[in-house]
């Protein structure tokens, strides 16, 4: 009898031990998680109930649980009002090498919103598999106010993957960016940049070269002369190529009516960009 209450008396110890353990020592998935993040991804900015503007620069990193980069972005991001509009659509660009656990990202969102609400920020993981079983998602709810910065907005000029036998036919997007006087300057930065993800994936090409930069630009009487580094022209041949960066940066800089003409040099040299 003694034995059978001592081996009772043993096993209630090893559960009151063992309840008392669940209870002051939880699991790692039960251990309260910051404002802005979930297992995978955690924003940095804007953080959850905060008040933004646009534009809106959003920050954060992923670090796994199906949150991942896939060929230089971790994902998407949208803005919605409390209506449900969206109001704005970014592509969660990774900072610097994708193909690793732990990635920082960011994107700018462009928006339109008068007055003061509640909106949500909803995080959409990168699935290159695309079954709906791997989608994830992750909401921040935020506040919304009228945006007080003015914008320059103009355009700038990209060739289509399939371009056929027009070389020169380029095709407009809209650019904006937050307001200068410099606008024509503004507008061929924009177009050294490239176009977006979200352009590339619709089949958007530059034939110009990345790392191009501007030395300088004037604009006088009808004429804009400017000079790009040597890296415009670093190994560019063929005639069709030739004709669509003269065409992307000629368009982009004639959509400004004190531009009637172009001329266009590398370090001084206007004998550059010849078929």
């Amino acid at each position: 009898m003694k034995k059978i209450i001592i081996i009772i008396s043993c096993i209630l110890a090893v559960i009151i031990i063992g309840v008392s353990f669940m209870l002051f020592f939880p699991k790692n998935n039960q251990v309260p998680i910051e404002q802005g993040a979930i297992e995978g991804i955690e924003v940095f900015y804007p953080k959850s109930g905060e008040s933004i503007l646009s534009p809106l620069k959003i920050t954060g990193k992923v670090n796994g649980g199906g949150w991942i980069g896939f060929e230089g972005q971790v994902g998407i991001v949208k803005l919605f009002d409390n209506s449900g509009k969206e109001l704005a659509l970014g592509i969660l660009t990774a900072q610097g090498e994708w193909m690793q656990k732990e990635i920082n990202f960011e994107t700018t969102l462009w928006f339109d919103y008068s007055g003061e609400g509640s909106g949500q920020l909803i995080f959409y993981n990168e699935n290159p598999s695309g079954e709906a079983q791997r989608n994830k998602t992750f909401t921040l709810p935020v506040k919304l106010n009228t945006s007080s910065a003015a914008t320059s907005n103009f355009k700038v000029y990209f060739s289509n993957s399939d371009i056929g036998l027009d070389c020169a036919k380029v095709l407009p997007f809209e650019r904006r960016v937050l307001k200068t006087e410099a606008v024509a300057r503004a507008a061929l930065e924009e177009l050294l940049k490239g176009p977006s993800d979200l352009e590339k994936y619709a089949g958007l090409i530059t034939s110009i070269n990345s790392g191009v930069k501007i030395n300088s630009l004037t604009i006088e009487n009808g004429v804009a002369r400017v000079d790009f580094s040597e890296e415009l022209e670093q190994g560019v041949a063929g005639s069709c190529k030739v004709q669509a960066i003269r065409a992307q940066i000629t368009e982009t800089l004639q959509q400004f009516s004190t531009v009637k003409s172009v001329v266009i040099s590398v370090n001084g040299r206007d004998d550059i960009l010849q078929p």
